[in-house]
């Protein structure tokens, strides 16, 4: 099943882009719908062929197993990762970034999910996640040009 999020984002391709890099921004744009803890060494920045793996806790409290990601491509104009844990063995995440304007960027989620007979509770979970997501996202990005 595929999950597909598109949103205006209030920033520059660039702003967007250097943001989207740090890990930390993905803990937190994620919260409360789920926490990342490194499981390992962490790297300071995203790149093409990276691998990591999280302590995954859906809702910051329930422990979801290790959950790894392997950035297969990364760049100004998107992301691609393969990831999986033993609940979800397939999710493979693309993020396309498409600038608008100077100070807009269009930004789409596209998440593959294949987890058997979960499938469809994970997919249900996952729709919620990235429209929450895409939301943080938003309010970070409002936040960054008010500073």
């Amino acid at each position: 099943m595929i999950v597909k999020k598109t949103s205006l984002f209030p920033a520059s391709l660039e702003t967007v882009y250097e943001k989207i890099r740090r890990p930390e921004t993905l803990r937190l744009v994620a919260a409360p719908y789920a926490s990342f803890e490194p499981a390992g060494k962490e790297s300071g920045l995203w790149e093409d062929g990276s691998t990591c793996s999280w302590r995954l806790r859906l809702m910051g409290v329930i422990p979801f197993g290790i959950h790894t990601i392997h950035i297969v491509r990364f760049g100004p104009g998107g992301i691609s990762s393969r990831e999986g844990n033993r609940h979800v063995p397939v999710w493979n995440h693309d993020i396309t970034l498409s600038e608008v304007d100077e100070s807009h960027t269009e930004y789409t989620d596209r998440v593959e999910i294949h987890a058997g007979w979960k499938t469809v509770f994970v997919w249900l979970w996952a729709d919620m996640f990235y429209a929450h997501r895409q939301r943080k996202w938003i309010r970070l990005l409002e936040e960054t040009e008010r500073v």
